[in-house]
């Protein structure tokens, strides 16, 4: 019982985790859409960068916590309008932890009515796997050991691969909107003959809109993110409202997972802190506590007036 048991576990984590979504996902996405497009890097007059962290299901023991660094700025490359970024992310789940460093550059172009970025990011993927977990399960009088199943790494083991992706972003006065694909080379994770799996492409379409109200001063900002690895999908539907272009908060569904609630506010000129709360709507509600992610962002304007104030805090 033990071994079929084990070798099930075994079959979830490296073989329906090819197939599921394995990108983190971000509650504050409006917020942070170099991690998914490159073809955003670049798109403000700013030199930006963000610093992000997750912890989702809170109550679990071992539950996913992921890290984001990510920085873009817009450049001239030969004369050609451009933008470059970098994303750092640490991804942790239990006995796994999954890390990505990746550099995008975007070709900048000005249309009639919006500016338009094509990007592609190269990078580095890295997967490590600890042997020496156990899973308890009380209720069900099971003990899951790994060393039950020669499949299963019995010491710490680490692969590297080489990651891609390609994105197109577009951005209005008053909207945006992009689509964009990650591990376009499904980059192969091979720990041992019995042990392989791999990032399957995942695909994302995003966008929102400003919408002004009667009140100058007050702005509603949806938006969506609609990702896809072609085996299952997921949508995000957000609602922010902001006042004076410095203070929000909103609320988010997440389809069949969560509602998030989301706040922040602009400290000083460029200088933005975030905080979301997701409420699990789904089963595993029922043995955590949801999950918490908070932000802090920065933004330096490349042209000589520093002081001038940003038109929407969704650029930051």
């Amino acid at each position: 019982m033990r071994k079929i048991v084990s070798f099930l576990f075994f079959i979830f984590v490296f073989c329906f985790a090819a197939f599921g979504q394995q990108d983190p996902q971000y509650t504050n996405n409006m917020f942070y859409r170099l991690g998914v497009n490159p073809g955003f890097a670049g798109s403000q007059d700013a030199i930006r960068g963000i610093i992000l962290n997750r912890y989702q299901w809170s109550g679990f023991k071992n539950a996913p916590k992921t890290m984001v660094f990510s920085a873009d700025a817009p450049v001239l490359v030969f004369g050609v309008p451009s933008g470059i970024g970098i994303n750092m992310i640490n991804d942790k789940l239990g006995p796994e932890e999954n890390v990505w460093v990746n550099l995008s550059y975007a070709y900048k172009r000005s249309l009639k009515t919006a500016n338009l970025g094509i990007g592609v990011t190269l990078g580095m993927f890295n997967k490590s796997l600890k042997g020496d977990w156990t899973v308890p399960d009380d209720d069900m009088g099971i003990f899951i050991d790994p060393a039950s199943d020669p499949a299963i790494p019995q010491e710490e083991v680490s692969q590297v691969a080489f990651d891609t992706g390609l994105g197109i972003y577009l951005e209005g006065v008053n909207y945006y909107a992009g689509f964009s694909v990650t591990h376009l080379n499904q980059p192969r994770v091979r720990f041992s003959d019995l042990a392989t799996t791999y990032l399957a492409r995942h695909y994302y379409l995003t966008g929102g809109y400003n919408i002004k109200l009667p009140d100058p001063l007050i702005e509603l900002r949806p938006s969506f993110l609609l990702k896809s690895d072609l085996a299952g999908w997921q949508i995000d539907v957000n609602a922010n409202l902001v006042y004076n272009n410095r203070f929000w908060g909103g609320i988010s569904y997440r389809l069949q997972d969560a509602v998030s609630l989301l706040f922040g506010m602009e400290l000083i000129n460029g200088l933005s802190v975030g905080y979301s709360f997701d409420l699990t709507t789904s089963a595993l509600g029922r043995y955590g506590y949801g999950s918490h992610e908070l932000f802090l962002s920065y933004s330096l304007n490349v042209e000589k007036n520093r002081n001038r104030k940003y038109k929407s805090v969704r650029f930051l």
